[in-house]
């Protein structure tokens, strides 16, 4: 308990530390606009791609659906951190060392990596599900054989 509170405690000072530069280095303005910006993105384009992926991915098997839903869940937080670089914003073309790399190639590979683990990662919980429902072998000849327990019942 004594944890919990002194990690709320360094949180909330943390975020007293960002209010004040907030409220210090950014005009009342230009705050709002983001704040409300923000807002927007999140309940206009966040909250409705996650219901939309959530809803798509309830129709796939149990034992798919976590590695799924959290390969998109980290592609789409990789593709919104890679974005402004696949797009080249920033760039100059009197500048040729800012963003020298192919952006959009390396976020193709990434996004290629995830889906891999993904699909191994759903492969081996199909596999360990499919497994757990095979009684063990000991058990399936006692129960071909017909026997019996030392009680008298028959083997389950």
């Amino acid at each position: 308990m004594k944890g919990r509170v002194v990690m709320y405690v360094a949180g909330l000072a943390l975020i007293g530390v960002g209010l004040r530069g907030v409220v210090a280095d950014v005009g009342v303005a230009g705050w709002a606009v983001w704040f409300v910006g923000a807002a927007v993105l999140h309940d206009g384009v966040l909250v409705p791609a996650v219901l939309v992926a959530g809803a798509a991915t309830g129709l796939l098997p149990a034992a798919w659906r976590p590695p799924v839903r959290v390969a998109l869940i980290v592609a789409g937080c990789v593709s919104a951190v890679a974005l402004p670089l696949v797009l080249g914003y920033g760039r100059r073309a009197d500048v040729p060392s800012q963003l020298p790399l192919p952006y959009g190639r390396n976020l193709t590979v990434v996004l290629s990596l995830i889906a891999a683990a993904a699909v191994l990662a759903g492969a081996a919980r199909w596999w360990a599900g499919r497994r757990r429902r095979r009684p063990p072998a000991s058990r399936r000849a006692g129960a071909r054989d017909g026997a019996r327990r030392e009680d008298g019942g028959p083997r389950r």
